[in-house]
């Protein structure tokens, strides 16, 4: 057997009329940008996550950046978020003059370090970028009681974190703003890309429907600076008709990680720290494996599809080195790159796929391939 990593065909195809419907009344209306579709989505998503306001945007990069820029991060500023994060979370950052600063994470959960983050604020800092990685928030009591003591405002990073949960709060709606991302791999994904920011601050969600058109506030009448930045009417069509899915995606991902789990018990690999009171919404199913060449190469001739979110910490990329010599210690995100692996993990896996990963596992981590236990339910519609 094979076990692909992703299968996107999967996340669609039962889905297909429905998908073709709400496609077919954007055609049908003519109206492409900034619609009905569009506004239904956002309504609807705020609605998820019980924020105020939801302000759809192009990508999810954009949504970080434009949730800065709706603080007023510019030139001279920093913005501090994590080193095992990926690329765009710097992208975004940079891209409004602000520097990115780098802290590290909690050693066995990859998440923001308090203590780290602690030690990177300056007279400088503007914002902080936790990353809820991998679909597990950060320690969000933490890291707002260190933001709240220096009135520095929190933006959340959710592109990875649909749903999660922390101590009850829905991610993204636990900082003044949360940025997510519709990349067609996340857990809530279109056919494309899409972003969307959300917040319950009234100003600023007018503020993000500005700077997304230009700084627009009528026809030709523009009253800031601002940008292109829209969910277009597509996108949001086919975000409606999987939103509703979006909590049995999760629950079906919290089933396949108990499985593989059990798996790795009394083995030599251990999936990344899981912690009370944050609800996962696992995007991805990581494990760390010290001799990870080995394990992701045994596991591809099992048939198991594998993938490494993320190789390198930030500042080991060479375009962005100089970001690693702020004086901050980096080390738990140089070992966490070192280490991590992540299986095949997205609610359409099959029991015998799950299965399959599962006794794959548990031979490379060095224990019997037998498994026995309860079988998974039927995957998510």
């Amino acid at each position: 057997m094979h076990v692909p990593f992703l299968d996107l065909s999967r996340s669609t195809r039962e889905l297909r009329t429905e998908i073709d419907d709400g496609v077919a009344r954007v055609l049908d209306r003519g109206w492409f940008v900034l619609g009905e579709e569009g506004a239904a989505f956002e309504r609807e998503f705020a609605g998820a996550l019980g924020a105020n306001h939801a302000v759809g945007v192009a990508s999810g990069t954009d949504a970080i950046e434009l949730a800065l820029r709706a603080l007023d991060v510019g030139p001279g500023d920093e913005v501090i978020t994590q080193a095992n994060t990926c690329i765009p979370t710097i992208s975004a950052i940079e891209r409004t003059g602000a520097r990115a600063v780098l802290c590290d994470v909690e050693p066995e959960g990859a998440t923001m370090s308090p203590g780290s983050l602690e030690r990177a604020v300056t007279d400088a800092t503007r914002a902080i970028v936790p990353v809820h990685l991998y679909g597990q928030c950060a320690d969000m009591d933490a890291l707002m009681t260190i933001a709240a003591e220096r009135a520095i405002p929190v933006v959340e990073d959710c592109a990875q974190s649909h749903l999660a949960t922390y101590r009850g709060r829905v991610a993204g709606t636990i900082g003044v703003l949360g940025a997510f991302s519709f990349y067609p791999t996340k857990n809530l994904g279109a056919a494309g890309d899409g972003g969307a920011v959300v917040t319950s601050d009234d100003a600023l969600a007018d503020r993000l429907r500005l700077l997304r058109q230009y700084g627009q506030s009528g026809r030709y009448e523009h009253v800031q600076r601002g940008v292109n930045s829209r969910l277009d009417e597509v996108q949001a069509a086919i975000l409606r008709v999987k939103l509703p899915r979006l909590h049995a995606g999760n629950t079906r991902r919290n089933e396949i990680a108990a499985i593989y789990d059990a798996a790795l018990e009394d083995t030599a690999l251990r999936p990344l720290a899981r912690f009370p009171a944050r609800s996962h919404a696992f995007h991805l199913y990581v494990i760390r494996a010290p001799d990870r060449d080995r394990v992701q190469r045994d596991l591809a001739e099992r048939g198991v599809g594998t993938l490494i979110h993320y190789p390198r910490p930030v500042h080991a990329h060479p375009g962005y080195k100089d970001l690693g010599q702020a004086g901050v210690d980096l080390s738990n995100s140089e070992r966490v790159a070192r280490e991590v692996l992540s299986v095949p993990m997205f609610p359409e896996l099959t029991d015998d796929e799950v299965t399959h990963v599962a006794e794959a596992l548990r031979a490379v981590g060095g224990a019997d391939a037998s498994l026995a236990g309860p079988g998974l339910p039927p995957p998510v519609s």
